[in-house]
């Protein structure tokens, strides 16, 4: 009986620990509305994606309670409400305000992601701080906080503070005051902006707040401004602000970084990377410095050629923003002289860029030339050759279906000396810039005497498609096996 009673308790409180509204055909138009923001997720049971965004989501919620609520809509009993939404895939994210739809949710799918994204959603762009307790509290938050100072409320610089908050809510957390103790107690003088660092990053390599100095405040200089500074010598790169990041050249230092659970340990290798970084940065040496959680972002991991399972230390790496990768071989040193060593073979020039590469194959003299990372640049960018180019994938069916005739083409143009038919696996070789692969296949055509303008190919994928764009495309004359043999039959019948 004592059993039963506990199981029962235990049912009782799982199905209590829900913070997920659930909507239905039934109550979803009249209860929707009475929500000024609300974040919905359409799914369906049996969705492997729905399944693994489920705990995030759950998780969310319960950090959102009383801020921005987090609801779901099964699609599979409910096909009323998700034809009326337009849900075709799942899981579908949408945003709702006042009971309207105003479009896909695209932040991040993990807890973290969606409680600052919501954050920065819910409410107005810039929050009024009214008083020290306000202030204290919006400034504690574990996120960056943009605070402007302005005497005059109704003034063109709060104007354009209010502008510059209203382009960047989604990335930043704005704050406004016009209590004048506050401006006092901070120094201002009539009106000024200060970008508050993070409290959980905070740190003896740089100031903990940043004064905008411009004389005119214009949203234009305001939002350099942050974007200047929000990250400090060394940011802590989340999946949340990863795309602010990645269009720089990038270190990043990974390491089971965590600052719920051991804030002092992802500081602890995050201060000797800092260390490192500041006095190259003091040189006037240019890049940017991040520490991110290597099991979070174990691709990336990947892609540089390091092992995730390797133990407690930073594995480095560098993305240029053209793509090059750089990789620290040596094992990282807690003095920070490895570190040391990377960085000065980088700027120096000496590092050999990384390429995820197969082997070259040790035979190449097929129809169809097999590219690796290590050979692209040989064959393809020979100025003298046309050079069509399959990206693919071992596992994509669509790709399979076109290998026979892909094949047959390259036979077919066997005996062209200025034309090469080649296929790339870019799944286990990097594709270098300017190429770009999202699907498979992908098709690209390299004509000679232009390499670093290559045309995507859009057309069929017939051997005669083929055969006609390189005829029209090709800087050489397309000479074309078929064409030779049906040449002899048309002599042998005169």
């Amino acid at each position: 009986m004592m059993l039963a009673l506990l199981f029962l308790v235990a049912f009782a409180a799982a199905a209590r620990a829900s913070d997920v509204l659930e909507y239905t055909d039934d109550d979803f138009d009249s209860r929707i509305g009475d929500h000024d923001l609300i974040l919905v997720e359409f799914f369906a049971p049996w969705c492997g994606h729905c399944k693994r965004l489920a705990p995030e989501y759950e998780a969310a919620a319960t950090r959102l309670k009383g801020i921005v609520p987090l609801a779901k809509v099964d699609c599979t009993a409910n096909s009323k409400v998700c034809g009326k939404y337009g849900v075709s895939g799942y899981p579908t994210l949408k945003i709702f305000r006042d009971g309207e739809d105003s479009g896909g949710y695209d932040g991040p799918r993990t807890a973290d992601g969606i409680v600052s994204h919501l954050k920065k959603q819910a409410g107005p762009a810039s929050v009024e701080l009214k008083n020290e307790a306000d202030f204290e509290k919006y400034i504690g938050d574990r996120d960056a906080s943009v605070v402007g100072f302005f005497a005059d409320g109704g003034s063109a610089a709060q104007g354009e503070f209010l502008k510059a908050a209203s382009a960047l809510r989604e990335s930043y957390r704005f704050a406004h005051t016009n209590n004048e103790d506050l401006l006092k107690k901070h120094g201002i003088d009539g009106e000024g902006i200060i970008l508050f660092r993070s409290p959980q990053l905070s740190n003896k390599f740089e100031d903990s707040s940043v004064l905008f100095t411009e004389d005119k405040f214009t949203s234009a200089k305001i939002k350099k401004f942050i974007q200047d500074n929000i990250f400090g010598i060394c940011a802590h790169m989340t999946e949340d602000n990863k795309d602010q990041l990645k269009g720089k050249d990038l270190l990043v230092a990974y390491y089971d970084v965590d600052y719920e659970k051991n804030p002092k340990g992802s500081n602890y290798w995050r201060n000797r990377v800092m260390k490192v970084a500041k006095g190259f940065l003091d040189q006037g040496k240019k890049l940017s410095f991040a520490v991110a959680n290597k099991n979070r972002f174990s691709h990336d991991v990947s892609e540089l050629g390091l092992d995730g399972s390797s133990g407690e230390l930073p594995l480095v790496g560098i993305r240029t923003a053209k793509g090059d990768k750089y990789v620290m071989k040596e094992e990282f040193s807690r003095d920070g002289k490895a570190l040391e060593r990377f960085l000065q073979d980088y700027f120096d020039g000496n590092l050999k860029r990384y390429l995820k590469s197969e082997p070259v194959p040790e035979n190449n003299d097929g129809p169809v030339k097999v590219l690796v990372a290590e050979n692209f640049d040989s064959i393809v960018n020979d100025d003298s050759k046309d050079v069509l180019i399959e990206f693919y994938a071992p596992w994509c069916g669509h790709c399979k279906s076109l290998e026979p005739k892909y094949k047959e083409l390259g036979e077919k143009l066997s005996e062209d000396p200025n034309i090469v038919i080649a296929k790339m696996d870019a799944t286990a070789n990097d594709v270098p810039s300017p190429y770009e692969v999202s699907g498979f296949p992908t098709i690209y055509f390299s004509p000679a005497g232009r390499k670093q303008n290559p045309k995507k190919y859009e057309g069929g994928r017939e051997v005669s498609d083929f055969i006609s764009y390189l005829k029209r495309e090709a800087t050489n004359t397309v000479v074309v096996q078929e064409d030779k043999k049906k040449s002899k039959k048309k002599k042998s019948e005169l």
